[in-house]
């Protein structure tokens, strides 16, 4: 792995971050009560939406091209480094059980590799021949969505996957959270949520990372939504892998369909626990197998089925 040297300028760069600017006036925070530094990181948390709502229109844009390359078979895929790369795989873990996503169809990247979760990875963020490599062991194609993610907007890894990833053909988004940041600039679409200096100075999980979070909800979850894996606001295809989800799955049922305990049951039977199928047998009075093949020829999309079996 090849590692940007240490460049003397490095600390002057930092100084001109939003993200690292020090904040005198909290300079004696450790001395105060506990209430009052909670009250004060929550303050602080309450501006973090509002920075948000400013990059709506950019969010929207790059969902919707996100959207449109993965109708076409192509993958979801964040990069990041330390906060920014774990709350990435998080938020591609959270998908398959969520969503029914197929494995690896929406995919974190961080640099250093699963161990980078829980330790600190000596220089990964800082190589973008790392995250090139990252991505070509995926097999980038140009159906592929790349979301390159980085408080500062400067982290070496996400700049890398950002550029590599538009090399190839791939769409790309650089999620930063200061202004004029290279991140963005490298990338198709770029959203900088600037949500100013931290409690602890530089300390970018706080809301910076809370902004990111929010951010890579919406990318997910709206995507997601354009893709017809939500009937309404019903998570029709969850994967019920357990207990919990199992009762999730029944509950969705009967909020789509009003239908009665006993022919959900039938319904999810016959569907084999798929819970998209189950409502359209229910609403369109039609069998398993017939179904299956409404959702496929639509693309998996209920009220589409739903329209074609209505005729």
């Amino acid at each position: 792995m090849t590692s940007t040297p240490h460049h003397p300028d490095l600390r002057s760069q930092l100084e001109t971050l939003t993200t690292e600017a020090f904040r005198p006036e909290l300079a004696e925070i450790d001395q105060s009560p506990t209430l009052d530094i909670a009250r004060v990181m929550n303050g602080e948390d309450g501006a973090v939406p509002a920075a948000v709502a400013e990059r709506l229109p950019e969010i929207a844009a790059a969902v919707d091209a996100i959207a449109a390359r993965m109708a076409r078979g192509g993958r979801l895929i964040y990069a990041g480094a330390g906060t920014a790369g774990r709350l990435g795989v998080l938020d591609a873990s959270e998908c398959p059980p969520t969503f029914n996503t197929a494995p690896g169809q929406v995919v974190g990247l961080i640099a250093g590799g699963a161990e980078a979760m829980v330790t600190s990875v000596e220089g990964a963020e800082d190589s973008a021949e790392l995250a090139r490599a990252d991505l070509d062991a995926l097999g980038l194609t140009a159906d592929d969505s790349v979301v390159g993610v980085s408080a500062s907007g400067r982290t070496p890894y996400a700049v890398g996957a950002v550029e590599h990833a538009r090399a190839r053909g791939a769409l790309t988004v650089g999620l930063a959270c200061n202004r004029g940041s290279a991140l963005a600039a490298a990338a198709e679409h770029g959203v900088e949520v600037v949500t100013g200096p931290e409690l602890i100075t530089g300390s970018t999980r706080l809301k910076a990372g809370t902004a990111q979070k929010l951010v890579l909800n919406m990318i997910s979850t709206i995507t997601m939504i354009r893709l017809g894996k939500t009937y309404g606001n019903l998570m029709v295809d969850v994967r019920a892998s357990n207990e919990k989800l199992r009762a999730r799955s029944r509950r969705i049922v009967a909020l789509a369909t009003g239908a009665p305990d006993d022919a959900i049951e039938r319904a999810l039977t016959a569907t084999d626990g798929e819970v998209k199928h189950a409502i359209l047998t229910l609403l369109a009075d039609v069998d398993g197998p017939t179904a299956a093949r409404l959702l496929e020829d639509s693309g998996g999309h209920l009220r589409a089925a739903l329209a074609a079996a209505r005729g």
